[in-house]
């Protein structure tokens, strides 16, 4: 019989060498991000209650909780201080939206941030509709406003659909970013493009009403997100040269309007409104009015009685608050009426804060924020993916900006754009909003690992 052969053992193969892909010195090899962990399954049954269990992650973060709370008992005391002389009670208002902020944050809190990604697009069609709503005139609904229309009166609560918008832009610009890749020129086109119509539509419907304000803090966000996106950064300096273009042409329009005013002899203050119909720039002329209150307050209101009286009471208000302050709901500007009182409780509640409490009351309300702040940035470099390091990230950003403009336009460093204070500054809208925002950065780290 033949001999049969016996098939060679494991010890007689030869050992399987590593091979060894050879690469460039200083190249880096990027690895796709998988997507698949940053959605949400919502085909399961019931799937979309499974996201309000708290003992899918059962710690809290306490440091954002404590500033919020500090700034909004700040905020309440202050409005209380600045309508102390005219008996009114949009205190008592305040805390009504603060509790109902706070039952919005707790509840968003308990979402899985990542759910945002499977309903963030419906949540921002959703958010368009009032924005055009808004400009339609409806009697008892939808009235103009000192010249705008950016309210719809629900009878019992007046919404301003710009705040819902800051909201949508954040969820539908990170749901983006998360879902389109970005390293080539071709493929940062391709995000830039659908971004350009995701933020461009709101923002233009917001200038429509017009609001500015509102506009102006969306950019930084977005561009903040872009940057940790690892987007070219041929983008960014094109940007650059873009907000240098818009700048150039705001200067130009400015001077066009003081010498068409001043070769009328037109008043400023009394007839604004008469270069709207020269002009092709998206100004309005109270808008202008307030540019050139800061660039050239002599020249658009020489005795500080008109345009610049706002400002030019805000820095009597902080100037003389020193180091303490002259005491709660003792500061003169405001319980004289000098700061008016249509805007010491919400835009220039800060320089109430100032002259009462002087530097060190100062120092305490931007510390709080900068906590509040600094967590975010925490937070976002703790998200367990790109979808809450954007989310986190992006709301920081955006208070950061309200807060650097609202005090720096009371101190005559920015034009004065009635930015809100977060939390300080009186408004239902904008505290719900802001709620809202901050129970994304809270969900963000409460579900940032996977429980077993």
């Amino acid at each position: 019989m033949p001999s049969r052969e016996r098939p060679p053992t494991c010890r007689s193969l030869p050992p399987v060498q590593k091979i060894r892909i050879p690469r460039r010195p200083g190249v880096a090899v990027d690895r796709p991000e998988p997507l698949l962990d940053a959605y949400v399954n919502l085909s399961a049954p019931l799937a979309l209650l499974s996201v309000f269990k708290p003992t899918t992650r059962g710690r809290w973060d306490l440091v954002s909780p404590f500033a919020i709370t500090a700034l909004s008992a700040i905020g309440v005391m202050f409005i209380y201080s600045a309508q102390f002389s005219t008996n009114l009670s949009n205190w008592i208002t305040q805390l009504v939206w603060l509790a109902a902020g706070a039952a919005i944050y707790v509840a968003v809190s308990l979402v899985d941030y990542r759910i945002w990604l499977s309903v963030g697009h419906y949540f921002y069609f959703a958010c368009m509709i009032p924005l055009v709503l808004v400009l339609i005139e409806i009697p008892g609904i939808i009235t103009p406003r000192f010249g705008a229309q950016r309210w719809l009166d629900l009878g019992f609560f007046t919404f301003q659909p710009s705040e819902t918008a800051k909201v949508a832009v954040l969820l539908f610009t990170a749901s983006i970013l998360i879902r389109s890749p970005v390293g080539t020129l071709r493929q940062s086109l391709d995000v830039l493009g659908k971004l350009a119509l995701a933020v461009g539509l709101p923002m233009f419907l917001i200038l429509l009403q017009p609001d500015l304000k509102s506009v102006i803090v969306l950019p930084p966000m977005v561009f903040s997100m872009l940057y940790v996106s690892k987007l070219s950064t041929r983008f960014f300096a094109g940007a650059m040269g873009a907000f240098l273009l818009v700048v150039g042409l705001v200067a130009w329009d400015n001077y066009s309007y003081v010498k068409y005013m001043e070769s009328n002899n037109l008043d400023f203050h009394r007839q604004k409104g008469s270069y709207e119909s020269q002009s092709w720039f998206p100004l309005k002329d109270y808008q202008r009015n307030r540019i050139l209150t800061f660039a050239a307050p002599d020249v658009i209101d020489p005795a500080g009685t008109g345009a610049a009286w706002n400002l030019k009471q805000s820095l009597i208000s902080v100037g003389s608050g020193g180091l303490t302050g002259k005491g709660w709901t003792q500061g003169t500007q405001a319980q004289l009426g000098y700061l008016p009182p249509a805007v010491a409780h919400n835009d220039f509640i800060f320089s109430v804060i100032a002259e009462e409490m002087g530097l060190l009351g100062s120092f305490t309300v931007l510390s709080l924020f900068g906590l509040m702040m600094f967590n975010g940035i925490r937070i976002a470099g703790l998200a367990r993916d790109r979808f809450g390091t954007l989310l986190a990230l992006g709301v920081t950003v955006l208070f950061g900006v309200h807060v650097f403009v609202n005090i720096a336009m009371t101190i005559g460093l920015v034009p004065i754009t009635g930015i809100p204070l977060p939390f300080i500054s009186y408004g239902g809208s904008f505290v719900l909003s802001c709620c809202l925002l901050q129970g994304l950065v809270q969900s963000v780290y409460r579900f940032r690992k996977d429980i077993t």
